[in-house]
This record gives structure tokens, sequence and C-alpha cells, in this order.
């Protein structure tokens, strides 16, 4: 018989416990890994700038100033929304843009784009900015299209 009923010596855990805990960390410790892993860009895709895609630039300035002027025509017939339009033709001006020179311009915003070697497309598209995001009343969509043509005709 024991001096004292009333103590009691800890008892002993199965193993089986140990071991599904340390399972448990293990799987936060993945997860936590597979989100940073799956959320960080890779390293080589800042590193290397992309190539433009089209060699010739007189077939990319007649591509974009056909599209640019299929916006336009849609915003005349109704179509298209104004402030739509006006989103579409600064989006069509950053992607000859990248397709001109690799700089991604479509991902950028105005102050990247103008940190760029690339005062013209910088300051066409800081010019769309209001016309595209500001209040109402929504400007022409002529003016727009016309600043976007100007630029991409004048590309060198």
């Amino acid at each position: 018989m024991q001096a004292d009923p009333g103590f009691y010596g800890p008892l002993q855990y199965g193993p089986a416990w140990m071991w599904a805990g340390v399972a448990l960390l293990a799987l936060v410790a993945a997860w936590y890994g597979v989100v940073l892993a799956a959320t960080r860009r890779p390293r080589e895709a800042d590193a290397v700038q992309r190539p433009a895609r089209l060699t010739d630039l007189a077939a990319l300035k007649a591509a974009y100033l056909q599209r640019i002027d299929d916006v336009e025509r849609d915003a005349a017939a109704g179509t298209r929304s104004a402030r739509g339009s006006h989103q579409e033709i600064s989006l069509l001006l950053r992607k000859f843009v990248r397709d001109a020179t690799g700089v991604d311009a479509p991902r950028m915003t105005q102050s990247d784009l103008a940190g760029h070697p690339l005062p013209s497309a910088a300051a066409a598209v800081g010019a769309l900015y209001p016309a595209a995001f500001g209040p109402d009343p929504v400007p022409p969509v002529a003016s727009s299209a016309a600043a976007a043509r100007k630029v991409v005709q004048a590309w060198t």
C-alpha cells in the first residue's frame, strides 16, 4: 500500500501523440512553404527583360493603329461605353509599348512607366488617365484615340 493515497505520479502519454504533434507541425511548416513559394516571383523574370516580340515595327504600328480605330468606331456606334473605350485605348497603347520594346508596360503605373526611358509613352498614358479614370463627364473618345495614334505613329 502507498503511504499517501492522494498523490499520483505523472502519467506517460503514448508515443503516437508525440508523432501526431510533430506531423501537425510539419504540415503547418509545409503549408507556409507552399504559400510563400506560390506568391513569390521567380528571380529570373525580374532580372531578364523580355525582348520585343515583333521585329517589324511598321507591321506592329499598323496593327495597333487598326485596333485603336476599331475602339473609336465601336464607341461612335455605341457598342462600347466612353469610359471603357478610353480604358481600352490606354491599354492598347501600353501593349504597343510592350510589344515594341519588351518593357511590361501594361502592368506598370504611370510613374513606373515614366521611370523607364520612354518619355513619350509615359506622357501619353498620363494624358489618357483623366479620361479613363477621372470623374464625369468623360471627354470624347476621338481625342484619346488621336493622342494614342500620334504616339504610335511617331514611335521609332
